[in-house]
């Protein structure tokens, strides 16, 4: 079964960036990436999620605006670049797979009991 492993992870200032990446360890073909995270004491939310198919991409309302969702070519790698980062953005940050069928990612996206393998997580502190 694949397995992913987030790391980039860290403590920041407001207004800057981090790079958070999602390893995979095998083939992205028939998977959407999607990036979650989950501020304490509050549900998980999603923030974006990308095709392995077809490279597609969909941002939910969280992920519009200051993050970016990319895959690296020639890897099992899907990485999240998140810009301007607030406070708010405090979380704990996870990737997960679904398996995408004939479904729009946008779709898979909005439908988190679609993902079913999930990485460990990777923890964000946004303070000044």
């Amino acid at each position: 079964q694949l397995q992913l492993v987030e790391s980039g992870g860290a403590l920041a200032q407001p207004g800057g960036s981090l790079r958070l990446s999602c390893d995979a360890s095998g083939p992205l073909l028939y998977y959407v990436i999607g990036w979650f995270r989950q501020a304490p004491g509050k549900e998980r939310e999603g923030i974006s999620c990308i095709s392995g198919r077809d490279g597609s991409i969909y941002y939910t309302t969280t992920g519009k605006d200051r993050f970016t969702i990319s895959r690296e070519n020639g890897k099992n790698t899907v990485s999240l670049e998140m810009t301007d980062l607030k406070p708010e953005d405090t979380a704990d940050y996870f990737c997960a797979a679904a398996i995408q069928f004939g479904s729009t990612v946008q779709a898979v996206c909005e439908s988190q009991p679609h993902f079913h393998i999930w990485g460990q997580g990777t923890g964000v502190s946004v303070s000044s």
